[in-house]
């Protein structure tokens, strides 16, 4: 059977629901010393069989000094899986501003607090494995829900300038991008309402969100493609989760813009 090769010390953000949730179980499962966090969480220690354990940890990802402090004081960090999120629904047109600078200190600002402490550590260790949690809609931006894609693409390119930077020390760095999946998220969603003119055209597209969310993967599905990254010494760029969306981002290169969009304004958005 093969192992992670990275170590044994895992911290993951957004630990306390959905995939940060899966994957912190999973890797403590396989007998690692998970530290998860979030800002909604009981502080808790979990032992699994084969010496894993899970301690959970309130930290707000959003706090930039306590972020680093609390990195700083972890026994070490091999494996960094950045997951805490949220999402905003609503035109690019009208969606105020609070709205979109949450979204982005959330996914962006939030993601890159941990991130940069996390990649001290691994520099001086001289290894280690960054995971971003991604999303489809950061490959593929969709209608009502340009300010989410907008967090999401600018985690990709993040990611993609961590990996060129960080090689030469040991450290890889992989963007996973699940697409539908059934978690809080959907729930969480944070919608515009009352808006004069979109009302019709964000409620076909929100509806979709959810139903195809909540007819999606499973946050375990999601938790497996993680783990399976850490038994790889130079893992892939960037990986989507699940043969359908491999196949969907394969042929989105293939296809002209201009169809793309009408293939995705006919499914989020009413005739």
């Amino acid at each position: 059977m093969k192992e992670n090769v990275y170590g044994k010390n895992v911290f993951v953000t957004g630990a306390s629901s959905g995939i940060g949730l899966a994957c912190a179980r999973l890797f403590a499962e396989k007998g690692c010393f998970v530290t998860g966090v979030s800002r909604n969480t009981a502080e808790t220690e979990e032992a699994f069989e084969g010496g894993g354990k899970l301690v959970m940890k309130k930290l707000d990802v959003t706090e930039e000094e306590k972020v680093r402090e609390f990195v700083s004081g972890l026994p070490g960090v091999d494996i960094a899986i950045l997951c805490a999120g949220m999402g905003v629904a609503g035109p690019a047109e009208t969606t105020p501003s609070e709205m979109t600078r949450k979204q982005m200190e959330v996914n962006y600002f939030g993601t890159l607090n941990a991130a940069q402490p996390c990649l001290s550590r691994m520099k001086e260790s001289g290894k280690g494995l960054l995971i971003v949690i991604g999303s489809i809609a950061g490959r593929v931006s969709i209608p009502m829900q340009s300010q989410y894609s907008a967090s999401k693409y600018a985690l990709e390119a993040f990611t993609d300038a961590v990996r060129m930077e960080m090689r030469k020390y040991g450290v890889r760095a992989v963007i996973v991008e699940p697409g539908d999946t059934k978690t809080g998220f959907t729930a969480a969603r944070e919608t515009l309402r009352g808006e004069d003119g979109y009302s019709r055209t964000l409620e076909k597209s929100v509806s979709k969100m959810a139903k195809d969310e909540q007819n999606g993967r499973s946050p375990l599905s999601v938790a497996k493609t993680v783990y399976a990254l850490s038994l790889r010494k130079d893992p892939p760029s960037r990986v989507p989760v699940g043969f359908e969306y491999k196949l969907l981002m394969f042929l989105l290169r293939l296809m002209p813009d201009r169809l793309k969009e009408h293939i995705l304004s006919k499914m989020y958005l009413p005739g």
